[in-house]
Formats: C-alpha cells, structure tokens, sequence
C-alpha cells in the first residue's frame, strides 16, 4: 500500500453519470487486475475505493458513477488538479488459471476492472470473450475498448434498448475455460449459478478504512469470514457461500 498524491489528466462522462478519470502518478504498487485505490475527497471523511481500469506507464485509469456526494464532487475535478491516492489495495485475479478461452462477466461499474484482465489475457495469448451488461443504451461504455483488444465482447441491456435483451447470464457462450465476475451482488449470485466451470468473483462493497482494520466488509466463506478489501474483493467460487 502507497499513498501519493496523483494529478488530473482528463476526466470526462463516458455514460449516464459514469465517468472516466485519468490520473498521473507512481503505480508502482498496482500489481495485478482486480486491485483498486482509495481516493480521498477534500471536506469527506472516508475515501472512496474505485478499481483499477487500466494501467499505462504511469497514467491509472479508473471508471466511477457519480451517484453520491464525494463522487459527485470526483466529477467536477478537472485536468491540473491534484487527488490524495492510496494504492495497491486489495487482492486481483489470478491469470494462471485462465485456460485458453477464459470468459468475463461484467455489470455496470463491475465493468472496469475487467479491462485491464482482459490486456492481460489477451497478451498472454489467450482467447478472450467479455459478457458485458448494462440497464438501458444510455449505460453502455467501454464495448468499442474491448472489442480493440481483440475481445469476442457481447453486451446485454435489460430494456433491450442495446445489444442483447436481458441479462449477463442471456449471453454466456456455450464454452469457456474458466471465468472472471465483477460487478452487483445479485448478478454475482445469477453467474454463480449459470456457470460451468471454476471462477472468480470481485465483490463490489462499501469500506470504511480499505485495509483491512475496520472489518466493515467482512462477507462469510467456507473458511470463516474474509474482509473484501483485504482478503479479496476477488474470491474463488469454490470458497463462497451461497
């Protein structure tokens, strides 16, 4: 864990309330997909926990929905000015068991993290297909990115407003190796059980310290109860209790 101070490189609305900020500083802590920074919002108390979108040189990427008082305030930071980062937190996927056609599942800002895993994946030489979900047309973002990748990407609306009508778990192809989840608790439970094979979920959950000294985000597993933003947020399915 590194706290520094990141400047503002762009941060502009990509979506209905979502937005895409670009910040310049030492990410050296950022180790794997899956991780994600604590930004601190001037006159607010907690930090607010956004994950990791992409990484490039020193630019961290992260995406966010300004749908509360310090995102709000997140969203009317321009280009020059300064945010308060702690990075490196939490603990990512694992790619070592990604097989060689893995698939992700991602709803709303469930979405982001999974850009960065799918450079990943594809660099590694893997054959990556992404199951992208969204409320309505006006929520849809980043399916031009990861279709750049070279990632098979289909997208699912719940109005039928884009792409397929329905849900995540409509558009699941027939085969997959193994398979990477983030995103609402209820569409986490809906992919746990319209799932085949071995994956892993990343919990998205409110925190208090980040680090694991509060135990405000504790979630019960197999092996007892597990702090999403210490011991995950992303967890394997085989350790989760639903």
């Amino acid at each position: 864990m590194k706290q520094a101070l990141y400047e503002i490189t762009s941060n502009r609305r990509i979506a209905d309330a979502v937005y895409e900020i670009k910040l310049r500083g030492d990410v050296t802590e950022i180790k794997i997909p899956g991780q994600f920074v604590n930004l601190k919002i001037d006159g607010l108390y907690l930090r607010r926990p956004i994950s990791v979108c992409d990484i490039s040189g020193d630019c961290l990427t992260l995406i966010y929905k300004a749908i509360g008082k310090g995102t709000f305030q997140l969203s009317e930071m321009t280009a020059g000015q300064t945010v308060d980062v702690l990075s490196g937190l939490g603990n990512g996927y694992d790619l070592s068991v990604s097989g060689i056609k893995p698939l992700l599942i991602g709803g709303g800002v469930g979405v982001p993290p999974l850009y960065w895993l799918a450079k990943r994946l594809v660099e590694d030489g893997n054959s990556v297909t992404a199951v992208l979900g969204f409320n309505s047309a006006k929520d849809v973002f980043y399916g031009d990115e990861f279709r750049s990748l070279g990632v098979e990407t289909r997208i699912t609306t719940a109005d039928g407003s884009y792409g397929v009508k329905g849900f995540v778990t409509d558009a699941l192809p027939e085969f997959y190796t193994h398979f990477y989840a983030c995103g609402p608790e209820p569409m986490l439970k809906a992919v746990y059980r319209n799932t085949f094979t071995s994956g892993q979920f990343s919990f998205e959950e409110r925190m208090g310290c980040g680090f694991g000294a509060c135990m405000g985000c504790s979630c019960r597993t197999v092996t007892g109860y597990k702090r999403i933003c210490k011991d995950g947020p992303v967890l394997k399915k085989e350790e989760i209790l639903w």
